[in-house]
């Protein structure tokens, strides 16, 4: 038994419906269970896991979004998703050959899940990401893959090749680009300037200085940020 299993779903029944067919067919080691991804992510770091059971549907962080969080990982584990619902994307899994479960989850398709589970590549991911904006940004800190909140996130600014975010604990680097993230986000963030975007929630004021030029006071930020003059009008009829 070399493979070490952690299983992730909010429901304690599912977890241990699943968790006691594994251990009757013997493909894997159960090392731990979770409930969402901020455990999950406590999990992963502890025990290295080499397969996660991940429930698609879960409150707060789907089973999806997070998949695609632990794919950032330098080694993220090979995925099964599980699901009560049968039309979710069930077209996509199996074109892409992603390892999925209907539940109640049946010891022969939990084997052959098992057994062809692996890796996920970008593709995939893609192919059964949800349409909705994410509702985190994984980071890197010392501790390993750390989610933050969008609803959190201040301002996010490209640096080169990376994008610094700004939030209310602090600052982070991510390798997404600016326009990748401004798509994903929806409809919370708006574009201040070429290199900039500001969560609307934070935005106070767009001002304009004694030279011409057009900055946008935000809350939590001790400086304000440039404005393009191509933008300053309709920020200010959004505002």
């Amino acid at each position: 038994m070399g493979l070490k299993a952690l299983i992730v779903d909010d429901e304690p029944p599912a977890r241990a419906r699943l968790g006691a067919l594994l251990r009757e067919l013997s493909q894997v080691e159960v090392v731990g269970e979770a409930a969402d991804a901020a455990e999950t992510l406590a999990l992963l770091e502890k025990l290295s896991p080499d397969i996660l059971y991940l429930d698609v549907r879960m409150p707060g962080m789907s089973g999806l979004e997070l998949a695609r969080h632990l794919a950032r990982l330098p080694q993220p584990p090979a995925i099964v998703f599980t699901t009560a619902y049968g039309e979710h994307a069930m077209e996509a899994f199996e074109a892409e050959a992603v390892g999925y479960l209907l539940k109640p989850v049946r010891k022969e398709k939990l084997a052959a899940a098992t057994e062809r589970a692996q890796r996920l590549s970008a593709r995939q991911l893609a192919a059964v990401a949800e349409p909705e904006p994410r509702t985190h940004l994984s980071v890197r800190s010392r501790e390993g893959i750390r989610l933050l909140r969008v609803e959190d996130i201040i301002c996010l600014v490209a640096e080169q090749k990376y994008t610094t975010v700004r939030h209310t604990g602090g600052e982070h680097l991510v390798e997404d680009s600016l326009r990748q993230l401004e798509a994903e986000l929806g409809v919370r963030f708006l574009r201040v300037h070429r290199g900039a975007l500001v969560n609307r929630a934070f935005l106070e004021a767009i001002e304009r200085r004694e030279d011409g030029s057009y900055v946008a006071r935000v809350r939590g930020l001790p400086e304000p940020l440039p404005v393009s003059r191509r933008l300053a009008a309709e920020l200010k009829a959004r505002l």
